[in-house]
């Protein structure tokens, strides 16, 4: 490695430490992914992993310990493997994130995705396989949600993925660029990075305060090709940029983050959205893709690409024909100028405006996560296996805030804010 690259690599260690986990003296921290499939952190990541350590370390960490993985291993598993087994899942795997999560330390979660590992595996093994993992995760997976523990998610690059993005370069080359971007999407590249980031994270908090004082009833979401109305239940949390664990440990679970949310009302939302962006689930992707939604629920839905997937997605419970999120992110944000689909939701959320179907988080209502899931559903929040985003906006988009008195106030005008924090 280069020095300067050397460097930067230094500097994201930092970011994710300081800004990403707000890592605490006497906190554990876990890195690896333990996503839907349970995989690990991949080797790639070695030497970012290994610097992260040293700095946890020398920031008073009680113990750093990293679960590694590689990708290959659950194509090959599914490719291979027998169904008969398909249940098969170390225990230690879903106790050490459940353990990490109950005590309130520090989980990393490092992504480094293959778009095309699973193209040739069939969607029904993918979804049956993912459910049985998502269920089995599931109570560290709420805790998680409840912000019980610190927790970031960040990118690290990989010959396969760089290649998905940058055909025409070698492998070395495109490898380079891929980490160039993430660095400037994370403003690593900026003179003082935390400086950098902790206006950033205030900025978008700002953001959040304003729409939670104004409480307003309904969002309307209109461009060429999308006019949808996206009702708001009341008490409803905007959040966005850092959140608090339930140690009061400021935290930003994202990097990159641009993007403010909440949760929309499950029963009432109408008309038609066209998604603007491919997005990916376990290496299937689906493109060009048109939603209609009565009574909030999804009644028709086209693709142009993957529209089986899409409907094997739509039949896995009730939950995922509703909305479970809603999220604003204005078109100049630094992943949308990047001018590059990412084929990672991590980094894909952040270049749009997007609405995700699916499980709603109890956070964005107040009092939220006391409720039971019985309660939480009649608040208006929506229930379900999985949480998919699907990116919305565009240089056209307008985003209007309906007032308790029906007045019509814009929140965007062209894909950019139309007020000032």
């Amino acid at each position: 490695m280069s020095t300067e690259f050397e460097k930067q690599l230094e500097k994201y260690a930092e970011i994710i430490l300081k800004i990403g986990l707000n890592f605490q003296p006497k906190q554990r921290l876990l890195i690896g992914s333990l996503g839907s499939f349970g995989e690990g952190a991949p080797f790639e990541a070695a030497p970012l992993i290994r610097i992260i350590t040293k700095k946890a370390y020398q920031m008073g960490a009680r113990l750093v310990d990293v679960i590694w993985g590689d990708e290959e291993l659950r194509y090959i598993r599914l490719k291979y493997g027998s169904r008969k087994y398909l249940r098969e899942l170390p225990k230690w795997k879903i106790d050490v994130r459940f353990d990490i999560s109950q005590s309130g330390d520090a989980h990393l979660q490092i992504l480094s995705p293959n778009p095309d590992l699973l193209k040739d595996i069939p969607t029904g093994l993918i979804l049956k396989y993912q459910y049985f993992l998502i269920k089995k995760n599931k109570p560290a997976m709420k805790l998680a949600q409840d912000h019980a523990l610190t927790w970031s998610a960040i990118t690290v690059p990989n010959k396969a993925w760089a290649k998905k993005l940058f055909p025409e370069l070698s492998s070395d080359e495109g490898i380079q660029k891929l980490w160039d971007i993430i660095f400037e999407i994370c403003k690593i590249n900026n003179e003082d990075p935390l400086s950098t980031w902790k206006s950033h994270n205030e900025t978008l908090i700002n953001r959040c305060i304003y729409l939670n004082k104004k409480q307003y009833k309904q969002l309307k979401f209109s461009s060429s090709e999308t006019n949808l109305s996206i009702g708001l239940p009341k008490n409803h949390v905007w959040l966005g940029g850092s959140v608090n664990s339930h140690k009061g440990i400021k935290f930003t679970p994202n990097l990159p983050t641009e993007e403010i949310y909440t949760l929309p009302d499950r029963n009432k939302v109408e008309g038609r959205v066209k998604i603007t962006k491919p997005f990916i689930i376990e290496g299937q992707i689906i493109e060009g893709c048109i939603l209609d939604f009565s009574e909030g629920r999804i009644i028709t839905a086209t693709a142009e690409f993957g529209e089986k997937f899409l409907y094997s997605i739509l039949d896995v419970d009730e939950g995922t024909k509703r909305l479970g999120e809603v999220a604003l992110v204005p078109n100049s944000s630094p992943i949308s100028k990047a001018e590059l689909v990412f084929y990672e939701t991590l980094i894909d959320e952040n270049a749009a405006s997007h609405i995700a179907i699916g499980q709603a988080f109890k956070g964005c209502l107040s009092g939220g996560t006391e409720l039971s899931d019985q309660e939480f559903l009649a608040a208006g929040g929506n229930s379900s296996l999985l949480h998919l985003d699907m990116m919305i906006g565009s240089s056209d988009m307008g985003v209007d805030g309906i007032t308790e008195k029906n007045q019509i106030e814009p929140i965007m005008k062209k894909g950019e804010w139309a007020f000032r924090v």
